[in-house]
């Protein structure tokens, strides 16, 4: 496994990747309404990533054809955009990546769309306090493992899923580094953390069972149950105290 440390330079690069990626969020936002289409929505964010001269980091990963991916209610993550509404009751799962000046940053939000059924907006909200719970750990001197560990037992002490198949990973000049970062206890503690590690930490969480699958279009991941699940993501800077989350808008820090 080879983990690169940021130097200050680069993350300064990737901070600036991470600000046009904070503003597409926001600039979605604004969009997650009754009646747009996913399609429209991924349309949306590839021309808002594309007029600040950035690239979106998922168009043609793997293969993958689209600039967001956007998941709604049972679907996982890896959603594919098509003609499908947004309905009202909906969850919307969006995540997306930006490439600029050499380096990728990766952040994920999960939406309602009108009224929401309130066991479902708990399931958003404890899957988005996943993440500041692990970020207690996510200081030089801890272990991966305790991310991990603190994400599976926050999550499920609400009696929520955790989904194995799919993981956070390290993040820098590509979207996808070593380590993986699951988001339950693996064996052993994990790696030790150092000052300049990047880190995409994205909690998957579902109301029901963790079990998932992958729906005939190769892509989308889904819940085996049917029910709900929510995705919170944000690339971090790994320092001596306090990690820099690069994809949150100040204020939120």
């Amino acid at each position: 496994m080879a983990i690169s440390i940021k130097t200050e330079k680069e993350i300064e690069l990737m901070r600036q990747s991470a600000n046009i990626l904070i503003e597409a969020h926001k600039y979605m936002t604004k969009y997650m309404q009754i009646g747009i289409t996913t399609r429209e929505l991924d349309e949306l964010a590839d021309k808002f990533i594309r007029s600040h001269n950035a690239i979106p980091s998922f168009k043609g990963m793997y293969g993958y054809p689209a600039s967001a991916c956007i998941s709604i209610n049972e679907e996982v993550v890896h959603g594919l955009p098509t003609k499908r509404k947004l309905k009202n009751g909906d969850i919307v799962s969006i995540d997306m990546g930006v490439f600029f000046n050499g380096y990728h940053s990766d952040a994920a939000r999960t939406h309602p769309v009108g009224e929401v059924a309130p066991e479902t907006l708990e399931l958003i909200k404890v899957t988005k306090q996943s993440f500041f719970e692990a970020m207690k750990f996510a200081r030089a001197g801890c272990h991966l493992g305790q991310i991990s560990k603190t994400i599976q037992d926050y999550c499920e002490s609400h009696g929520y899923g955790i989904v194995r198949e799919l993981v956070g990973h390290g993040i820098g000049k590509k979207l996808h580094e070593d380590p993986q970062i699951p988001n339950y206890k693996p064996k052993g503690r994990g790696i030790l953390l150092r000052p300049g590690m990047a880190l995409a930490i994205e909690p998957m969480v579902n109301l029901g069972t963790w079990q998932v699958y992958v729906k005939p279009d190769n892509w989308t991941y889904v819940t085996r149950d049917g029910l709900p699940s929510a995705h919170y993501e944000n690339t971090i800077i790994i320092t001596e105290a306090e990690p820099l989350i690069l994809t949150l808008e100040p204020e939120e820090q």
